[in-house]
């Protein structure tokens, strides 16, 4: 095992104390969950998801018979994302993730429809990042043992894509509400009990809505891991509205953004490999402050040593 890496076994207590592990089992955990709650509803078939078949010319009595086969293939790489990780699977499910939520657009639903499902090809690319491309044929097949050390440049790095992550997918659910007035919210807030305050279900869903849309803004400026734990349980307080609200395939919807709920979490974790050195989060105004004043001559220290390894 390479000095420069940290096993992922569940029963290596010394890597478990790693950020890296942290940061490995967080991203299966997330995509087991995203991909078999996706797929749970190919199994169970859903009436919107007949426009992206008849979409490539598939009739609709087709569209019924391939939800099922498409459900088995996300279910069999969710399961594998927790028991057996391959980089060529984590590439198959960025462009499926991405595929999928373009399909949304495509279909007439609208550019928010996509914004709010970064995490969907966002998550997977990340892991697939983190662990490096394949070499060879066969690296992209081997089962992911090890995970490489962050050093402070890609702690970083991942940092500014989660936060792209997270504003993309709050303020593309915040437009939901806010802009595109979506007719399921209002039933979502009243199963929450605000129906009770007197105010109009359109209302609560315009104003939630334009703050999820402010929240995602603030993530790309926020350095604390208090907000983003604020963020994580935010996700999953609203999506676990769909259970009360006795939506299709309940839980199933709560279980299928994982990678909503991983996000956040995955920053905090970035977090601890920069806290080690010293280094502390910076927002996107400070760090366009940063640039401005040294493209100015005012000479900002770096903050960065890219060779770095966290314990090096």
């Amino acid at each position: 095992m390479s000095p420069e890496a940290v096993p992922t076994s569940l029963f290596d207590p010394a890597a478990r104390q790693t950020p890296e592990w942290s940061l490995h089992w967080l991203f299966r955990l997330a995509l087991c969950a995203e991909f078999v709650g996706h797929g749970a509803f190919g199994i169970l078939t859903k009436q919107a998801w007949v426009p992206y078949f008849t979409l490539f010319g598939f009739p609709e009595a087709w569209a019924w018979h391939l939800m099922p086969v498409v459900g088995s293939v996300d279910i069999t790489l969710g399961v594998l994302a927790l028991v057996a990780p391959t980089r060529a699977a984590l590439l198959y499910m960025t462009c499926w993730g991405l595929f999928t939520a373009s399909l949304r657009p495509l279909a007439g639903e609208g550019g928010w429809e996509w914004l709010e499902r970064t995490y969907n090809f966002g998550v997977p690319f990340l892991m697939l990042w983190v662990h490096g491309v394949g070499t060879t044929a066969r690296a992209w097949f081997t089962v992911l043992t090890e995970v490489p050390r962050l050093t402070m440049a890609r702690a970083q790095q991942a940092q500014w894509a989660l936060r792209g992550v997270m504003a993309g997918m709050l303020i593309g659910h915040g437009a939901f509400g806010l802009i595109m007035g979506k007719a399921n919210l209002p039933r979502f807030y009243e199963a929450a009990g605000f129906g009770g305050f007197g105010v109009p279900l359109p209302s609560v869903s315009v104003v939630i809505g334009g703050f999820e849309m402010l929240l995602g803004a603030l993530c790309l400026q926020a350095t604390w891991p208090m907000f983003f734990a604020f963020v994580c349980a935010w996700k999953l307080g609203t999506e676990f509205l769909h259970v009360p609200a006795q939506a299709n395939g309940a839980w199933w919807e709560v279980l299928e953004r994982g990678g909503s709920y991983a996000a956040p979490l995955l920053w905090i974790v970035c977090q601890q490999v920069l806290a080690a050195h010293g280094v502390t989060a910076q927002g996107l105004l400070r760090r366009r402050w940063r640039q401005a004043r040294g493209a100015s001559g005012g000479g900002a220290p770096a903050v960065i040593r890219a060779a770095t390894p966290l314990g090096g």
